[in-house]
């Protein structure tokens, strides 16, 4: 199981990143975000939605006290990864860890010396300034891979080499199917505007 703690949460600055974040933990296979900081209700309807829609259990939830939440993590016994520009690199997180229950946090702004001290590993997808959404993404595709089969799906995307097509469900029974056909042809044979 992973989850995924994200910190100081401000409003309006961090609404999309925020939910970035949710969005990519739950396309890579954790099942909750936690976050901090400032409380989101709009957030987390759009994150609910977009679960209702295609699938799957990821549920968000507001805490108030990020220490109290990670000394609690630890005795139910999950493993706290702190995803940090300043940590070792990913790459050499024991293979052991990813069949563990496992807490990877996300800092928002400048995070609190104890997160350093109460994880078991501080590690980077690199050392030079990066996305939060970027580095959670890589380390997720490292211990887990890509999730790609949501249970109760309305909706699913199905891959094209060009234009769209998302199919419908309704109680487990595809009902239609939308193509959306490819508009690029149109932008390539139009004359450039002078």
């Amino acid at each position: 199981m992973i989850e995924i703690l994200r910190l100081s949460h401000r409003l309006p600055r961090d609404c999309r990143i925020t939910t970035h974040v949710a969005l990519s933990a739950r396309a890579f296979g954790a099942t909750a975000m936690h976050y901090s900081g400032m409380h989101d209700q709009e957030m987390e309807d759009a994150v609910h939605k977009i679960t209702l829609r295609f699938g799957g259990t990821f549920t968000t939830h507001y805490i108030t006290n990020e220490q109290s939440f990670l000394k609690q993590k630890k005795k139910e016994g999950y493993t706290l990864i702190h995803l940090t520009v300043y940590g070792t690199s990913f790459q050499e997180l024991p293979q052991e860890q990813t069949n563990d229950k496992i807490l990877l946090i996300v800092g928002g702004e400048k995070v609190p010396p104890y997160i350093y001290h109460l994880s078991d590993y501080n590690i980077s997808v690199g050392n030079q300034p990066h996305s939060e959404v970027a580095a959670l993404s890589l380390v997720l595709y490292h211990i887990h891979g890509i999730e790609t089969d949501y249970a109760h799906a309305q909706r699913r995307i199905i891959g094209q080499k060009r234009g769209k097509k998302i199919e419908t469900f309704v109680k487990e029974q595809s009902i239609d199917l939308v193509e959306i056909p490819d508009l690029t042809k149109d932008f390539q044979q139009r004359p450039k505007e002078q």
